[in-house]
């Protein structure tokens, strides 16, 4: 084996131990921003859940392999630009995971390809198809998270103020005579109202985070397997293997340090309810597994943060602006970023 193929063996390790920090916390930070359990348990549970993602790509998610291995740029490509591509991806995600920013490792691992591809092989770059098939996917998925998750909330909040207006919530004339104990028996009777509904919305909240998980590994890992083969599977490696690796990678990058981001996302766009929190991993959910299974490379983070602004519902003045602000510098500066550190080191490198 090459020592350049061990170098991309090792940056497809570090890529996915960033990638896990800085992604898996994006599906269950809204279990602890709502308060339903701690950081260390949810991102345990998304760990866990991201990783049976990860394990289901190769079967469920082989149309993002082929776009990131020959739809952005099509030659056939080195030891050499997979090194650049790696670097300038894992070197972005890792910066900003430090500076508790969630980005794109998708964004990144673009941003390199064309860095790279633009001096390995000019000619290549399918410049034409990437508006449609990447740039417009990556973009319209916020704001279709955030109407879909607005929507949500709109009619979420209409059923509960209409059963809050039917729920017996005043004391009958007939028996207002015993004071204190009729009082105390309609607290009771709302109490038991909406003790089974908060179980069963704490049951979806969870089902719906460890779906996030899920469908943000089968989205992630194809990405990241794509890139690595092309140094890894001449040296003898199977996409199964490299897969393997990247599930195992991301487990542990999110379990060291996956807390940074986790606490921003869920306290620092908006202080989200139980409720709120449900509706926003849904629509993360079911989109970010969509794009997964038809080739569209979303952004969980993208589609994430969209959909926990959604969640607030018409009242923007809960949104945190300043966090909103800081978040959507560091997406601007992500392809710029990984394209030139890629571009710097195949330059080198060749």
């Amino acid at each position: 084996m090459s020592i350049a193929t061990v170098l991309v063996f090792l940056l497809i390790v570090a890529l996915a131990a960033v990638n896990g920090s800085n992604d898996v916390p994006k599906g269950v930070a809204t279990l602890a921003g709502a308060g339903v359990t701690k950081y260390r348990v949810a991102i345990l549970w998304g760990t866990v859940t991201t990783l049976v993602g990860c394990l289901c790509s190769v079967a469920l998610a082989s149309k993002m392999t082929q776009l990131f291995s020959s739809g952005v740029v099509t030659a056939t490509p080195t030891s050499s630009f997979a090194v650049a591509v790696l670097i300038g991806a894992a070197g972005w995600v890792g910066l900003a995971t430090v500076l508790r920013l969630p980005v794109s490792t998708t964004h990144a691992l673009i941003g390199g390809l064309l860095g790279a591809g633009v001096l390995f092989a000019p000619d290549s770059v399918a410049w034409n198809s990437i508006p449609e098939r990447v740039v417009a996917p990556l973009l319209i998925s916020i704001a279709v998270a955030y109407a879909i998750t607005l929507v949500l909330a709109l009619c979420f909040g209409r059923v509960r103020t209409t059963r809050a207006d039917a729920s017996p919530t005043t004391v009958s004339p007939a028996t207002a005579d015993q004071g204190t104990s009729a009082l105390l028996s309609a607290e009771r009777i709302k109490v038991a109202e909406k003790h089974a509904p908060h179980r069963a919305l704490t049951i979806a909240h969870w089902l719906t985070s460890g779906a996030t998980g899920f469908a943000r590994g089968l989205n992630d890992t194809p990405k990241m397997v794509a890139i690595g083969a092309f140094a890894l599977v001449p040296a003898g490696m199977t996409p199964w293997q490299i897969m393997l690796v990247v599930a195992i990678s991301m487990a542990v990058g999110s379990l060291l340090g996956g807390m940074r981001v986790a606490e921003r996302l869920g306290q620092g766009v908006v202080q989200m309810n139980h409720r709120e929190g449900f509706l926003a991993n849904l629509t993360t959910a079911v989109l970010v597994g969509m794009g997964a299974s038809y080739g569209l490379p979303m952004s969980t983070t993208h589609v994430s943060t969209g959909a926990i602004a959604g969640s607030a519902g018409p009242n923007l003045s809960r949104l945190s602006g300043k966090t909103l602000r800081d978040f959507l510098i560091a997406w601007l500066v992500t392809p710029l970023f990984a394209a030139v550190v890629a571009a710097a080191v195949f330059a080198i490198a060749r």
